[in-house]
Parts: structure tokens; sequence; C-alpha cells
């Protein structure tokens, strides 16, 4: 089944991507699925069926860095001797890095003499993140964040992390205001359609393990059971008097015994 849907990816890709030659789509179109089925650590890879020579990715800034926090959204563009040459990285996220240009390109070795056909885009992917982690500021695109880097450190990361405040952050969820909420504990709050829970047995559904009691015809079976219900004069009387004639029978019969 996977196979089919590689060769139709691929397919698909051979009449948009004419200058990647048909087996390599193949074997792109195979990699770009098992990085969507089975992502790296931290990076989501976004597959465009139209066009696989242009691969886009999110990598979600490492822990204890000054990126930590971040969405970096990269792309990876495939020339048309791919893999023979290696594919060139580019940030489209602004980042404050050594390695990165202003205009987001990356600079890594693996993208440059360290390439090799068999690598793969997860070797890429992996090794642009752990850029992240380790900076190399001796081969720097950004003089300015290789110079702090190697200088004053904590200027550098107040200054990467500045950036990623305002470029790189998740937009936080928004909060609903109190109008707009639909339900409290399983029970509308828009004022029109409340209605009473005294008059509503339909909500004992509602509630958890059944446990609260609603409705005008639960309530009243209850009240007559409880043991602390005020119970009316007459059967008070009533039940006083059968109290007394117990009593009687019982002397009667202790004088007979007599």
């Amino acid at each position: 089944m996977q196979t089919d849907m590689v060769a139709e990816l691929a397919l698909q890709a051979t009449n948009e991507n004419v200058n990647l030659a048909p087996k390599v789509l193949k074997e792109l179109a195979r990699e770009l699925k098992n990085l969507d089925d089975t992502p790296p650590e931290d990076i989501k890879v976004h597959v465009n069926e139209e066009n696989f020579s242009n691969i886009t990715a999110d990598i979600e800034g490492p822990l204890g860095t000054p990126y930590e926090g971040g969405v970096f959204r990269m792309k990876l563009i495939l020339s048309n001797d791919f893999p023979d040459t290696p594919p060139k990285g580019y940030f489209v996220t602004r980042i404050f890095h050594p390695n990165v240009a202003k205009n987001g390109e990356i600079c890594v070795n693996t993208l440059k003499k360290d390439w090799k056909p068999t690598l793969g885009l997860r070797h890429v992917l992996l090794v642009v993140r752990c850029l992240l982690i380790e900076p190399f500021p001796e081969s720097a695109l950004n003089e300015e964040a290789g110079k702090m880097l190697m200088e004053d450190y904590e200027g550098y990361a107040k200054h990467a992390r500045l950036m990623t405040s305002i470029h790189a952050m998740k937009p936080k969820p928004k909060k609903l205001p109190i109008a707009e909420s639909t339900s409290v504990n399983g029970t509308s709050t828009d004022p029109v359609s409340h209605t009473p829970l005294t008059h509503n047995s339909a909500n004992k559904d509602n509630c958890p393990e059944n446990g609260l009691i609603v409705g005008a015809s639960d309530i009243a079976p209850l009240a007559s059971t409880s043991p602390s219900a005020k119970k009316p004069k007459g059967e008070l009387g009533s039940a006083k008097v059968m109290v007394d004639r117990k009593k009687v029978d019982v002397r009667k019969k202790s004088l007979k015994r007599l």
C-alpha cells in the first residue's frame, strides 16, 4: 500500500518537477513519505506534492538554547543535479545565529564540502537542528552574531532570545470571552436557553456518575424517604398510636405470665 502511494506521489510530481530524474523523484517521494510518517525529533516536514524540489520544515527551538520556545521555518531547495549536489538551506523565519546569513542562507559543512549523495534529507534536517544547539562561529555568515558569541555570550544569547520572541514564538491560544463560553460543568451558560436544574430531568445524564438528582419527579420521592424529612402531623399521630398499642400488648403478655 505504501509503495503504491509513493509511486503515485512520484508520478504526480514528475509533471511538475521536470528537471529531476524520475528515479530521483521516486526516491525523494519515498523519503518524504518516511519523514511524514516518522518525523525527526522536534521537526515537522511539510510535503508539497506538487513540487518535491522545494521542501519546507518547521524546527522547534531546542531546550536550553536562546531559541527555546520558538518555531523556525526553513526550506531546502533541490537543484537539477540532486542528489549529486547538496540542497541549499534557508531559514524563512528570521533568526540571530552565526551560521545563518541575514538573508536566511544556512552555512554548514553538510550542505557544502561534507555532502554525500547517500546522506538524505533526514540527516540534513538533524544537522540544522544541531546547529541551533552548537553554533560554529569560526565559519560565520553573520559576523556580528559570531563575534558576540565568542566575546560576549550573554549579550549574544539575549539578542537571540529577543529575535526569537519577536519572530519565532508560537502564538498563544486566544481565551474565549465568558459570553462566548458554551458550557460550564455540562450546562449551558446561554441565559436564553438555560433551564433550572430542578425542572430539567434530562440533565441527569450530564452529571458525573448521575450524582446530582434533578427534576421535580425525582426530588419528591427522595424527600419522602429521607430520615430527616418532616412528616405531616396526621402521619405523626397515627405512628404514635401504633407505638402505644404495642406497649399495651407487651404489658398484657407480661401479666398473663404472672
